[in-house]
């Protein structure tokens, strides 16, 4: 067990930085894509604070560390953030990754701003340390339902995988659309090749297909089984994970990336402070910002408003939650205490359900919004 440093060494660094302690998936079996466009949004933020003059006088700097998608991994980065004096902590996108380092913040008194990461049960018990920009999955994910009901989806299979975060997405599905008139039926994918997924989907008279399963496998390889089966031509495969949010998913499957609706953290329209981040992003990743880009550039933000206003001291950083009122590239950022959730909670980013679009890839249509 590390002994957690006293909240005032948060303010002494090694130089005149004011440093945030960033987590990162950068490497296999994380979802490498997902954390370059985190850091991306992450750096961005820090380069546009730092041309504004910093953390009054003083620059801020990004420490990163890479969790590769691994709970241990992210705790010990956690550890050793503390032991250097970060102000603070920003970043992850897997939500059973940042409950790991939402547990040990907690458990040193260290601020954390998760960014991307949607499970409910953040920690265990609710927490002053901790606060989120991301929507909580059963806000997202009711959301989802709803487009599935609207688009007249009754009998919904579920291809999971195990872990906390599928089953959590399977329980909320069924628990909103089992009142409604869905039926939801689970089929294990760590039993299941996805030619006997394709067997058991036609056995069940499915209509929509939901895979709360891996990417890029195996993801990749149920849709590609689907798509060429002809009994299930009709059948609609939806990800509201958000898989098809990233170009890899699109450089692997072609043609058949298209027509999958997930969920986006987007608005319909950017503000003049979006846009510009939107341009700034593009040419800093080389293809189009995803939501997650956004997500790590409005951590910053807060997190520099934030110790502009309270300093680098974690306790009066983490009282700080509920008065924080920040403009961001989708709309303005504040905090409250929200039934269920056990962090303080951004309520809410904007949720779009999409798909890219069949006649052009590339593009991204709005199915519905929430």
């Amino acid at each position: 067990m590390t002994t957690p440093p006293s909240p005032s060494g948060a303010e002494r660094t090694d130089g005149s930085s004011v440093r945030i302690g960033a987590l990162v998936p950068l490497t296999r079996p994380g979802w490498i894509e997902a954390g370059q466009h985190l850091l991306a949004g992450l750096e961005l933020a820090v380069r546009d604070v730092n041309d504004a003059g910093g953390i009054v006088g003083r620059p801020l700097e990004l420490v990163v560390r890479d969790t590769a998608a691994d709970p241990q991994r992210a705790a010990e980065a956690v550890d050793e953030l503390a032991r250097l004096g970060v102000a603070a902590l920003a970043g992850e996108y897997h939500s059973v990754v940042a409950r790991a380092a939402a547990a040990r913040a907690d458990a040193l008194g260290l601020p954390f701003l998760c960014s991307s990461a949607v499970l409910d049960a953040l920690t265990e018990q609710p927490t002053e340390w901790v606060a989120r920009l991301a929507p909580a999955q059963s806000h997202g994910w009711q959301i989802y339902a709803d487009f599935l009901l609207g688009a007249g989806h009754s009998r919904i299979a579920v291809a999971a995988q195990p872990s906390v975060y599928w089953a959590s997405g399977a329980r909320i599905l069924l628990d909103y659309l089992a009142p409604r008139g869905g039926t939801v039926f689970e089929l294990d994918m760590s039993a299941l090749t996805p030619t006997a997924l394709c067997d058991e989907l036609v056995d069940h008279r499915a209509t929509a297909l939901l895979l709360l399963v891996g990417h890029p496998e195996p993801a990749v390889s149920i849709v590609k089984s689907v798509r060429r089966d002809q009994r299930l031509a009709e059948i609609m495969i939806g990800a509201p994970a958000g898989q098809p949010e990233f170009a890899e998913w699109a450089r692997l499957l072609g043609d058949d990336s298209t027509a999958i609706p997930f969920l986006r953290y987007l608005p319909e329209r950017l503000g003049p402070l979006g846009a510009r981040v939107e341009t700034a992003l593009r040419e800093r990743l080389a293809q189009a910002p995803s939501f997650v880009a956004f997500e790590g550039y409005d951590t910053v933000a807060v997190l520099a408003e934030v110790l502009r206003s309270h300093g680098a001291d974690w306790a009066r950083t983490a009282e700080s939650w509920p008065r924080v009122a920040v403009e961001g590239t989708r709309g303005q950022i504040q905090f409250s205490r929200t039934p269920g959730i056990s962090v303080w909670q951004w309520a809410w980013s904007p949720v779009q359900v999409v798909d890219r679009d069949p006649a052009e890839p590339d593009r991204f249509r709005i199915l519905h919004a929430g």
